[in-house]
């Protein structure tokens, strides 16, 4: 049985979720510095849309991966935003109000969407909060298109040693006090956060992982001195 940090069970999370979305976008933008904005944009570059086939934005969240999406196509291009916490979507709908973004309850194990629908799959920083990781990989992979563009955007830990320890201790000691003082939720969600970015494949391991399940030209991109990464492969 995992600690309970670690306590990756599906109704756990969701209450975790459910309890910071409150707080959510606050905090993001708070404790990145504005960062993860950049980190977004990012994604849509690597990854930009090609035609029309619709685009789905896994682990949504209060959907500013999808939204950022919308900007990028000019609402040319459907896109489904999909979590499985229903507090989140409240917010993520109210951001999308006359944008024509759709957003949708399920969960990322059982997807409910036909084989080879969609061109993106996205899904940032949600990867390593699914349950089964490995099964969410495999649904991602089954929604898209052959030729589909699949981009996991996830924490990561820094290479540089000097950096690396500076940066771990404001991950698992400052971040985690700053966020239990701002969503004061019971699920110690901020303490949840570093634990489970550091027992996480990152790099190497990552892409490892995504070529194991048939992803093709499977390629990483550090962020901010790797303190984030984007995965990006082909279907």
């Amino acid at each position: 049985m995992p600690t309970d940090l670690l306590d990756k069970r599906e109704v756990r999370i969701r209450q975790m979720f459910s309890e910071v979305a409150p707080r959510y976008d606050f905090l993001n933008h708070f404790l990145s510095l504005n960062i993860d904005k950049r980190w977004r944009n990012f994604v849509v570059q690597q990854l930009p849309a090609v035609g029309t086939s619709p685009i789905l934005d896994l682990c949504t969240g209060t959907g500013d991966l999808a939204l950022t999406y919308h900007k990028a196509t000019g609402g040319s291009v459907p896109i489904i935003g999909a979590d499985f916490c229903y507090e989140m979507l409240v917010r993520a709908e109210k951001k999308a109000a006359n944008t024509g973004v759709k957003f949708l309850e399920a969960d990322a194990q059982h997807l409910p969407f036909p084989d080879n629908h969609f061109q993106i799959v996205t899904n940032a920083f949600g990867l390593r909060n699914i349950t089964d990781t490995d099964r969410g990989i495999q649904e991602m992979i089954r929604v898209l298109q052959p030729g589909g563009r699949l981009g996991i955007l996830e924490f990561s830990k820094p290479r540089n040693k000097i950096l690396g320890s500076i940066y771990l201790g404001y991950f698992r000691s400052v971040l985690p006090r700053i966020g239990q003082i701002i969503s004061r939720n019971n699920q110690s969600a901020y303490k949840y956060l570093p634990e489970s970015v550091l027992q996480f494949p990152d790099g190497e391991a990552m892409v490892a992982k995504l070529t194991s399940h048939g992803l093709r030209n499977v390629r990483h991109h550090p962020l901010t001195f790797g303190i984030a990464t984007l995965y990006v492969g082909e279907k």
